[in-house]
């Protein structure tokens, strides 16, 4: 029996597409400016509209994780949410901490830490929305009729997530010690405790998807889940080096971010093996390109252009350049940005009864941002490269470096568009399933 309690999770995934369009308009402005066309920066500096698409990128991820909870865990739990009331007032506040962050980093209202930009006022107010959010979800796991894991991975890392925020709001006079524990955050968040949540949702989706029996994916999961801590948590010293700490990070920090890439590869093999394994033929096509893009395409973009360019020999050259980008980019699309839109693809036919996963639109919002974000990746991979060796190996001027990539961002900027079609197309897409119905969720599956 589906449960009423998981509509909250529709405008959870509403309120995460449209902070997507903002972060890409956001990234639009900023691939203008790379490519010498920066005509708003008195109104959107760079810095100001670099800010928005960083943090937005964080807050609607956080925003489509917290969906994906509200409609997981009543269904692994087999009870509904203990209070929908609440989830909506954290919506609200999560609404409130996103639209006062965006408006104050246009007024230069900000702390000026990379990803955790947002003025501390608005910190304590993410606090106490995280502590409901898992206030919620823990207490309706405690009282539901069964605690999977699945369902305790996926809390676990929400949980974790909600934890590291923390070191981010200590306050250090000495640089060295602010970018240790900011590094806590940012590293331990997207190569850790994420991939908790990846790994949670990847695994009820194929679950409900392949048909393959619960015991079998599950215990997948914990392999996936101890690769991630070992690799994950000790790579962190990939970053420690470049801020002042002691060499023997260089040297932990490079071993095991060589390990790091095993933990999505067997996220992809496990992925691809229980799809495979599977006699049951799901009909919602979309959803499972969607799951299984995310595991394949965060191997290469968070696993092999991550290992590329995180080692210490490498790195020395590519740290702080487009390299970086590059790698970001394929990373977080795909390790969470698909894995949510997974997630939304599998749920809102459920949700509205409206079974639409079989449109032309789907499938062409699915190939078009894919091939989209390649290309982008392609490009910041060329222009990084050629940054790399003319700032760094040739001595020139950052500034005069910047102007002879310029060409790279025009064909950067015609590969956004192409994304930015395929992403439009997911969104019109989603709207055209209207919105939850009683009826449909109390259809048995």
């Amino acid at each position: 029996m589906k449960y009423k309690s998981q509509k909250v999770a529709y405008w959870f995934f509403a309120f995460s597409m449209l902070l997507l369009v903002l972060q890409i308009v956001y990234g639009f402005i900023m691939g203008f400016a790379h490519a010498g066309y920066d005509g708003l920066h008195n109104i959107i500096p760079f810095n100001t509209a670099k800010a928005v698409h960083l943090n937005l990128l964080v807050v609607w991820l956080l925003s489509g994780f917290f969906g994906a909870a509200y409609y997981i865990i009543p269904e692994e739990a087999q009870r509904e949410l203990v209070s929908v009331k609440l989830a909506y007032v954290q919506l609200i506040s999560l609404a409130v901490v996103a639209v006062a962050a965006i408006i104050g980093f246009h007024f230069n209202i900000w702390e000026g830490r990379k990803f955790l930009e947002i003025p501390r006022p608005l910190d304590y107010l993410v606090v106490v929305n995280v502590l409901l959010f898992m206030g919620l979800i823990i207490v309706t796991l405690f009282k539901g009729k069964r605690r999977t894991t699945t369902a305790l991975v996926l809390t676990m890392g929400l949980l974790f997530a909600a934890l590291l925020y923390l070191p981010g709001m200590i306050t250090f006079d000495n640089q060295t010690m602010d970018s240790f524990f900011r590094w806590w955050v940012v590293h331990l968040w997207v190569e850790g405790v994420w991939e908790l949540i990846m790994g949670g949702i990847l695994s009820f989706l194929l679950i409900k998807i392949t048909g393959v029996d619960r015991e079998v994916i599950e215990k997948w999961l914990y392999v996936i889940v101890g690769l991630t801590f070992l690799s994950g948590i000790l790579g962190t010293g990939h970053h420690y080096y470049y801020i002042g700490v002691n060499k023997i990070w260089l040297i932990v920090g490079g071993i095991f971010s060589a390990l790091e890439p095993f933990a999505f590869l067997a996220m992809a093999l496990f992925a691809v093996n229980m799809y495979r394994k599977g006699e049951k033929k799901h009909p919602n096509k979309l959803a499972l390109y969607w799951t299984l893009g995310a595991a394949i395409v965060s191997f290469v973009g968070a696993g092999l252009l991550g290992f590329a360019h995180t080692l210490p020999q490498t790195n020395i050259y590519t740290h702080g350049t487009l390299v970086t980008a590059m790698h970001g980019h394929l990373a977080f699309w795909g390790a969470y940005a698909m894995i949510v839109f997974a997630i939304i693809s599998y749920s809102l036919p459920n949700m509205t009864g409206r079974k639409l996963y079989e449109s032309a639109i789907g499938r062409a919002a699915f190939w078009l941002s894919n091939i989209g974000m390649l290309g982008m990746t392609v490009a910041f991979g060329v222009a990084g490269v050629a940054q790399v060796y003319l700032e760094r190996k040739m001595k020139m001027d950052f500034m005069i470096v910047q102007q002879e990539i310029e060409v790279h961002f025009i064909v950067l900027l015609i590969c956004a568009t192409i994304f930015a079609t395929g992403i439009t197309l997911f969104i019109v897409d989603f709207f055209k399933h209207g919105t939850p119905s009683d009826e449909a969720l109390e259809i048995e599956k």
